[in-house]
């Protein structure tokens, strides 16, 4: 029996649902999908297995035209995932206006890969909408298959991954066939706290705010964890701590509550914070904090 195996990349604007899409693609909670926008910051990887294919997903930020040099590294994830796809997704939904991604839109237009262009959220539209929208990128993008689908409902994902697999070249797999992702454990505990404070806090602080994990030591039974929180400004941090640590507090406990439900394990959680001045302008701070396409 052959066996295939690929990249599969998944790019698109900010609020679409890519990370919903990426989790219900690959069967696990590994991407961060809040109401916000900018919620993934990274290029997160989740891999597929059966018995015989290997499909790798990747998970990028959403496209945006950078206003600072995180955003600028964001972007560059979004680039980077199309130099090495075997298949490319392009996520949009019913409601975004494509105009304001042309430069990327024009990119992907010039790929010799497949493309799969997802209209997600067709539940907030009806059948005469649907037809014009998917009319608009078919002439947009004329190269591209077009499936509409709804990530929250889970139509039609089940086609669109079947048809993944048929494009997928012959090929032996890339990766260990009992691995899922390529990112560490500490990876996903930041992830886990970053997604709760993007939950509760309003405004610029979700924004402003770094996760480093300093301490994680497991045992058979449970996971003793120690992160710091990171703001630029002192402000910020008052506002993440909260009146009496009541704000911090929450966020450790349903941070808490999440990771012990992904690692299935007791999880013994310390958050502090602490102000990390203009990190998201800073090249050799978002070099440390892991923001390097490269």
């Amino acid at each position: 029996m052959s066996h295939k195996a690929g990249f599969v990349n998944i790019v698109g604007n900010p609020n679409v649902g890519k990370s919903t899409l990426m989790n219900l693609l690959v069967g696990e909670r590994i991407s961060i999908a809040t109401f916000k926008a900018q919620t993934t910051r990274h290029r997160i990887m989740g891999i597929v297995n059966t018995d015989d294919a290997q499909i790798v997903f990747s998970d990028t930020p959403g496209v945006l035209k950078p206003n600072y040099k995180l955003q600028e590294s964001m972007l560059a994830f979004s680039e980077s995932a199309l130099k090495d796809a075997d298949v490319l997704l392009y996520v949009t939904d019913v409601v975004e206006n494509a105009e304001k991604n042309e430069d990327f839109l024009a990119k992907v237009e010039h790929m010799n890969i497949p493309v799969l262009l997802l209209i997600n959220k067709i539940d907030l539209t009806d059948q005469a909408g649907l037809e014009r929208l998917v009319a608009a990128w078919h002439e947009r993008m004329p190269k591209a298959e077009i499936f509409p689908i709804s990530a929250k409902a889970r139509f039609n994902v089940d086609h669109v991954l079947a048809r993944i697999k048929e494009l997928l070249p012959d090929s032996p797999p890339y990766f260990g066939k009992d691995q899922w992702t390529d990112k560490p454990a500490r990876f996903f505990v930041t992830e886990i706290i970053r997604e709760k404070i993007l939950l509760y806090y309003d405004k610029e602080i979700p924004y402003a705010v770094e996760v480093v994990v300093e301490q994680f030591k497991e045992t058979d039974k449970q996971i003793h964890i120690s992160g710091v929180i990171y703001v630029e400004r002192e402000s910020q941090k008052g506002i993440i701590i909260g009146h009496r640590g009541v704000a911090l507090k929450k966020v450790s406990t349903e941070a808490r509550k999440a990771m012990e439900k992904f690692f299935g394990k007791h999880i013994y959680l310390e958050l502090f914070v602490k102000v990390d001045k203009d990190w998201r302008n800073s090249v050799k701070r978002l070099n440390l904090y892991g923001y390097n396409p490269e």
